[in-house]
């Protein structure tokens, strides 16, 4: 019996099977926990669907979901609501700027639509689906757990305006955790090192980023999203019951790292 055994979750965010999210569902899944998806449009739909059969997941617990939507969002808790008397986890891996946002300088790139747009996806849907989660998860010692990243806090070439919304994003889940720590809810991220994703494919000089991670970090290679389903396994866990707020890195050790040189 895996140490998720009895737990609910649902995770939002799946949108291939070299995702996070789908990195995360493996582990969830192999622990014992009981899973439902969103998933954002018909186009996803069916490769939700595939990955929810491969871990053997109950297929019917899968619903569409815009996080830029309230009612999107509403719609999914009442539908899970009908099917779950509770949920137990709630993941967000969620994470988007229009791609022009992405690439070249700062200040070239930045538009008051690109800032709203990216802070919109990226950091208030946390919230929104926290908030709207919440009447599922009260009384259930909950675990609420998001995606960040390092250039939430240092610079990192074409991440542009991502880089403050993930700022956003790890500052409420400090204030998430604040206020829902009362009734027993935890709040954490996980900030993942360079990963080879659909979403990682928009940014510009991503191969770059991931060559650097290779030569840099401490143990001279990137991460899996293997690696980071377990971290997030632990931290959605019974085993991780006094954390809260925290942001923990899988990146292998790229963030302790100050200035790196050749090795040659």
């Amino acid at each position: 019996m895996g140490f998720m055994a009895g737990k609910k979750a649902l995770i939002v965010g799946v949108a291939s099977d070299r995702s996070i999210a789908s990195g995360i569902a493996e582990a969830f899944a192999r622990e014992g926990c009981e899973i439902a998806f969103t998933y954002q449009n018909d186009k996803l739909k069916s490769r939700v669907t595939k990955l929810a059969e491969r871990l053997g997941q109950n297929t019917d617990l899968l619903y569409p979901c815009d996080v830029s939507s309230d009612e999107e969002i509403d719609a999914v808790f009442a539908n899970l609501g009908k099917e779950w008397d509770g949920l137990d986890i709630l993941v967000h891996s969620v994470g988007f700027a229009p791609r022009e946002q992405l690439a070249g300088g700062f200040v070239e790139s930045i538009t008051r639509e690109g800032f709203a747009i990216s802070h919109d996806i990226s950091a208030y849907s946390l919230a929104a689906l926290a908030k709207a989660g919440l009447p599922m998860m009260q009384g259930r010692n909950g675990a609420i757990l998001t995606m960040t990243y390092n250039a939430a806090t240092q610079v990192v070439p074409n991440y542009n305006v991502m880089g403050l919304a993930k700022a956003s994003l790890e500052s409420c889940v400090r204030f998430l955790a604040a206020d829902l720590g009362p009734q027993g809810i935890r709040v954490n991220a996980i900030s993942a090192g360079a990963v080879k994703t659909l979403a990682a494919a928009g940014i510009s000089g991503f191969r770059k980023m991931l060559s650097y991670a290779e030569k840099s970090a401490p143990l001279r290679r990137t991460v899996t999203i293997d690696e980071i389903g377990n971290a997030a396994a632990f931290l959605c866990s019974d085993l991780a019951s006094g954390i809260t707020g925290e942001t923990t890195f899988v990146d292998a050790g790229s963030n302790i790292m100050g200035m790196v040189f050749d090795e040659d």
